[in-house]
């Protein structure tokens, strides 16, 4: 029979809770922890003391108190130390950022993917030149503690794989090994599907940050979704859960990238959005397409363009069926749209609100909220740097140790 955690392991919990705290959290002062984490003060003052002594955190007065007395000690993340780099791969544009401790996004460059066949060298490649920019701009004393990036496709939790990327034209690419071994940082790239990261970036840091059962849908070209249910990301056997974008909801509808026919991408994605304003290019190389095009599209809706407003209602019918059969099944607490979604439900939100009406159950659509993300285009990349850091909040000092910090 095992015996209970020793001394050391609850202390190493401890250091990880009190870190997530402040990160999460924002500077907060000794006897907030200590109220939070229902601990004494003198566990409290040696943890921050341990955590100070790493470099994580640092401690100062506050700044206004209007409290009679001796102030508590604040103990402040240092943000401008200990960062992750973290990555977005999209249909259309490439993210890295160099995000610190606290979730400061510290450094950022973007560029434009351009659509079409996969090359990975050339995406490894663009990323790590991002990073190697950022890094040579830090400080001698800071430090990465690791790195991940958020993928449009289904990725093997295992190993980083890119399993499927119907619009990025990816399968079975290797884009978490590559790209570590680009980086060259000792430290292995953490790889995870872009709306699973949405969603969890959502629920710490945005508009979801205080619910413990939500659902984000992502879109860029196609539409992904994550699921949190009481607190946690699910993710599926090997990671490859929340892909409600291919859950069918227009039997023998348009054919979808996935070989299937009416899945809700397909119904409500960019090309059936814009085939439906009269505004698709000939081809997916050519023409108007992404975000700006979609809002061109909400944009004349909103100025009274008859075809136009007709495409939101159409697609917002199949949004809205889509949502009705994640709500009867999940019953979340808050559904958010987020990358182009949060557009195409801003224009179309009576339409969704409308099927909701009529094919959720009533008990699970009675409480439920709609909302667009918080964190607009920059959630996925505020997720992967989430993912980054997950190690490093489950056992700070070892994750440190890792890193050479």
């Amino acid at each position: 029979m095992r015996a209970g955690p020793s001394q050391e392991e609850i202390r190493r919990h401890n250091l990880g809770a009190l870190l997530r705290h402040v990160h999460l959290g924002g500077p907060t002062s000794r006897a907030e922890l200590t109220s939070r984490m229902g601990l004494n003060r003198s566990t409290i003052m040696a943890l921050t003391s341990d955590l100070t002594a790493a470099g994580l955190v640092r401690e100062e007065l506050p700044r206004e108190t209007g409290r009679a007395g001796r102030p508590s000690l604040v103990v402040r993340p240092e943000s401008s130390r200990v960062y992750v780099f973290a990555f977005d791969l999209g249909p259309d544009r490439l993210v890295a950022a160099r995000v610190g401790l606290g979730g400061v996004i510290l450094d950022r460059r973007e560029a434009v993917r351009r659509r079409g066949a996969f090359d990975l060298d050339e995406v490894v490649g663009a990323l790590a030149g991002f990073a190697r920019q950022m890094h040579r701009k830090t400080r001698a004393d800071t430090v990465c503690v690791g790195a991940a990036a958020a993928v449009a496709g289904g990725v093997r939790k295992s190993d980083g794989v890119v399993r499927y990327g119907p619009n990025l034209l990816a399968v079975d690419v290797p884009f978490g090994e590559a790209l570590s071994k680009k980086l060259a940082l000792g430290l292995p790239v953490t790889v995870g599907n872009d709306a699973n990261l949405g969603a969890l970036a959502e629920h710490t840091r945005g508009v979801g940050a205080a619910v413990r059962d939500l659902i984000y849908l992502h879109g860029d070209v196609g539409v992904g979704g994550g699921v949190i249910a009481g607190g946690h990301l699910l993710g599926g056997h090997e990671g490859f859960g929340g892909e409600v974008g291919h859950m069918v909801v227009h039997p023998g509808g348009r054919l979808c990238g996935c070989g299937s026919h009416g899945c809700l991408e397909a119904e409500v994605g960019e090309r059936a959005l814009l085939e439906a304003a009269g505004r698709a290019p000939d081809g997916l190389a050519e023409g108007p397409l992404g975000r700006d095009a979609v809002r061109a599209v909400v944009d004349a809706a909103d100025r009274g363009d008859i075809v136009a407003q007709d495409a939101l209602s159409r697609v917002g019918d199949w949004l809205g069926l889509g949502v009705a059969n994640l709500v009867n099944i999940f019953n979340p607490e808050m559904v958010v749209f987020g990358g182009m979604l949060r557009e195409i439900y801003l224009g179309a939100a009576a339409q969704v609100r409308s099927r909701l009406a009529l094919d959720a159950l009533p008990a699970h659509r009675e409480k439920l909220r709609l909302r667009t993300s918080a964190l607009a285009d920059d959630a996925t990349l505020v997720g992967a740097a989430e993912l980054a850091f997950a190690h490093v909040l489950a056992d700070p000092l070892e994750a440190l140790a890792r890193a050479g910090g």
